[in-house]
Parts: structure tokens; sequence; C-alpha cells
């Protein structure tokens, strides 16, 4: 079972990470760290969520908070969805 560090709650300030669900909450946790998480708080994603989960929530759950250049940093270089075209104006 995955248990969200408290020292991570500064990414997932709307929300305290003693309530959070991990597994029901998957998409509101992962697209607060790819869209404003540090390298460690990325990383901390990817260790605890597949990246098959993590893609397919990016897709499948367009999340309004991603500045352009993070969008494309992440839809890009980390989940590699280069080839995929996906509205920006959704993210």
């Amino acid at each position: 079972m995955i248990q969200i560090p408290k020292h991570l709650q500064p990414v997932l300030w709307s929300s305290n990470v003693n309530k959070l669900e991990p597994e029901k909450d998957a998409p509101y946790i992962i697209h607060q760290f790819l869209s404003y998480g540090r390298f460690e708080d990325i990383m901390w994603v990817f260790e605890n969520y597949p990246k098959s989960k993590i893609t397919d929530i990016f897709i499948t759950h367009p999340y309004k908070d991603y500045r352009a250049a993070r969008f494309n940093f992440v839809k890009n270089h980390l989940l590699n969805l280069k080839d995929r075209n996906l509205n920006e104006k959704r993210y």
C-alpha cells in the first residue's frame, strides 16, 4: 500500500495527505506532482505508481493546471508521448 509522506504535503496543498487514498485519489496526486512537483517529487510518483498508470491518467484525466512548458516536458520527455496528439488546452 502506498503511503504519502508528510513532507510531500506542500505539493498536495488542497488536500490533507493523511486523508488521501492513493488509489482512489491517484489522478489528483499524479497530476499535482507532474504539474507542480520538483524533480524529487516526480521521482516519488514514478517509484510508487506504475508508468502505465501515470500515462493512462495523464491521457484519460486531463488536468487544467499545466503551464505549456511543463505540459510539453511531461508529455514529450517523462511519458514519451511525442507522437500522441493531446489537446494542450485541456491541460
